[in-house]
C-alpha cells in the first residue's frame, strides 16, 4: 500500500521537528480511525521500531491474525507505507506508530532504518500544501468511495463471523474459562477486530476483558455482554434487511462513520453538563446541550492530545444561540456544533424536568432504537439524595419513586457535593439514566447557600 499526504508538518533546516501527539490525531480521515491508531499506539504492539534524521519513522506492528504489518513513514513528505489491506490515508498503523514516535516514546529509538525502511514511501515530490485561496478540489470520485466502503464492509464481515465463532467456543467451554489468568483471548480477538476495522466491535470485546476482574456476580454481567455483542454481529450481518434507522445505528456500533446530516436546528442551547475523559492518548470532552425551544438534549464529542484541551470550551450554565446538526444512528443524540449567533449568555434557571419513572420511561423508548445503548439523558425534578444500603439514591420528593445511583460514580467527589447542595431539600438533577443507575452530572438548587446562587448549575463531573 502506498499512501501520500498532503498536509503541512513542521521543518526545520538540516532537521525534523518531532510532531505533536495532537498533530498526529489531525491526520486521521474519522474518529474510527483516531480511536484505532490510538489502541495501536502501545509498545507492546511494536517490534523494529525506529526513526532516523532523515525524518524516517518505521516499525514491524503484530497484527491479530499472526501477520506482522512493516509500516513506514516519510515525516517531511509526508508519506505513509503499510503492509496492512486498509486504504485509509493514513492508516491506523502508521497512526499508531506516529503517536508512539510523537510521545517519545524510547521503543521508537534512533538508529539506522532496515532495509525495507530504507526507501521513502513518497512517490516522487511531495504535494505543496494547500494555500487558504486555492480553488477547492474537485469531488472524489463515487465509484472508487463505493468501492472503499464495500472493501471495508467486507472485512468487517470477516470479523463479525471471526467474532461469533470466538463467542460460541466461549460458552461451549462455559464462563469460568475466561476468568482465568491474563487476557490473551480478549486482546488478541480485539487485535483481529481492529484489523478487520471494526473498531466498534474492539471496544466492546476489550469490555469483555475487564468483565472477569469487576468483582462477584461477574459471569451474569459477562453473559449479558456476551449477549449483546451477539445481538451486534447478527444485526451487521443481516443489515439489508433493517429498516434504515437502525441499520445507521448498527453502522455506528461497529465503528463506521458518517458526518452529521439533516436540517440544522437553531435554538438557544444551554450547556448542562462538560467534562473530560482520558483514553490513552487521547482525551474525549463530552459537552451536554439542551434546546430551550425544541426541547432536545445533544452532545457534542472533541477530542485532543492528553495534556491538552479539546474544543467545544463551552462553561456549565452558559446558554448559545447556535445551529446543531445531528449525526445519524444512536437516536440521534450525538449532535455537531455549527453557527453561533452572538455571544453567550448566562442562564440563571434550570430546565424543566421530570420524575425518576420518566427517565426510566424514556431510557425504555430510546432502547428501542439502539439496544446497545447504555445510558440515555434525563433531568430530574424535585429529587433528594438518600443512602439505600451500600449506596445512593435519587428519590422523588413528590411521588416517592427513586433510582439508585450508578456505582461507578458512588467514588466520585461529586456524589457529596450533590448531598451537600441537597442537605436533604429537593433539588433538580441532570444526568444519564441507564440499566445500572443514574450518573448525575450537574445540580441545581432552589435557596442560595455557601456562596452559591440559587438556580445557577453545580457540576458534579
Amino acid at each position: 500500500m502506498l499512501l501520500s499526504h498532503g498536509g503541512e508538518t513542521p521543518r526545520t533546516a538540516g532537521s525534523v521537528v518531532r510532531w505533536t501527539v495532537g498533530q498526529v490525531l489531525a491526520l486521521a480521515p474519522d474518529a474510527a480511525s483516531r480511536s484505532a491508531g490510538s489502541g495501536l499506539g502501545v509498545p507492546r504492539r511494536w517490534s523494529d521500531a525506529g526513526c532516523g534524521d532523515s525524518g524516517m519513522v518505521w516499525g514491524v506492528c503484530a497484527g491479530g491474525g499472526g501477520t506482522p504489518y512493516r509500516t513506514v513513514i516519510d515525516t517531511k513528505a509526508p508519506a505513509y507505507r503499510c503492509g496492512c489491506p486498509s486504504r485509509q490515508l493514513p492508516c491506523e498503523h502508521a497512526l499508531g506508530l506516529l503517536l508512539l514516535w510523537a510521545s517519545g516514546d524510547p521503543a521508537v529509538a534512533s538508529g539506522d532504518a532496515p532495509h525495507w525502511a530504507a526507501e521513502s514511501p513518497a512517490a516522487g515530490r511531495a504535494p505543496e500544501p494547500a494555500r487558504p485561496d486555492a480553488p477547492a478540489a474537485g469531488p472524489a470520485d463515487p465509484q472508487a468511495a463505493r468501492r472503499r466502503a464495500e472493501r471495508r464492509a467486507e472485512r468487517i464481515t470477516g470479523g463479525a463471523l471471526e467474532l461469533e465463532q470466538r463467542l460460541a467456543d466461549l460458552l461451549r467451554g462455559g464462563l469460568a474459562t475466561a476468568g482465568g489468568p491474563g487476557r490473551t483471548l480478549w486482546e488478541e480477538t480485539a487485535a483481529r477486530m481492529v484489523d478487520a476495522q471494526a473498531p466498534g466491535l474492539a471496544g466492546r470485546v476489550r469490555e469483555l476483558g475487564a468483565i472477569p476482574d469487576s468483582g462477584a456476580g461477574w459471569p451474569v454481567r459477562l453473559l449479558e455482554e456476551c449477549a449483546l455483542l451477539h445481538l451486534l454481529d447478527s444485526a451487521w450481518l443481516r443489515l439489508d434487511r433493517l429498516p434504515e434507522p437502525l441499520a445507521a445505528t448498527v453502522r455506528t456500533r461497529v465503528g463506521l462513520t458518517a458526518p452529521a446530516r439533516g436540517p440544522a436546528i437553531r435554538d438557544r442551547w444551554q450547556v448542562l453538563a462538560q467534562y473530560d475523559t482520558p483514553d490513552g492518548k487521547i482525551v474525549t470532552r463530552r459537552s451536554w446541550l439542551y434546546g430551550e425551544v425544541s426541547g432536545r438534549t445533544a452532545l457534542l464529542l472533541s477530542f485532543g492530545a492528553a495534556g491538552r484541551s479539546p474544543g467545544h470550551d463551552l462553561p456549565v450554565g452558559a446558554t448559545v444561540d447556535a445551529e446543531v446538526t445531528a449525526y445519524p444512528g444512536g437516536g440521534r443524540l450525538r449532535a455537531d456544533l455549527g453557527r453561533q449567533f452572538g455571544t453567550p449568555s448566562v442562564t440563571a434557571a434550570p430546565p424543566p424536568g421530570g420524575t425518576t419513572a420518566d427517565a426510566v420511561a424514556a431510557y425504555g423508548r430510546a432502547l428501542r432504537d439502539d439496544p446497545w445503548l447504555g445510558s440515555w439523558p434525563a433531568i430530574l425534578r424535585e429529587v433528594v439524595p438518600v443512602p439505600a444500603g451500600d449506596g445512593w439514591q435519587l428519590a422523588g420528593a413528590t411521588d416517592g419513586e427513586a433510582l439508585p445511583v450508578a456505582p461507578w460514580a458512588l467514588s466520585r467527589p461529586g456524589l457529596w457535593k450533590l448531598v451537600a447542595l441537597s442537605g436533604g431539600r429537593p433539588v433538580t438533577v441532570f444526568g444519564t439514566c441507564g440499566h445500572q443507575g443514574f450518573d448525575p452530572l450537574a445540580a441545581w438548587c432552589r435557596e442560595s447557600s455557601d456562596g452559591i446562587v440559587a438556580g445557577a448549575p453545580v457540576a458534579l463531573r
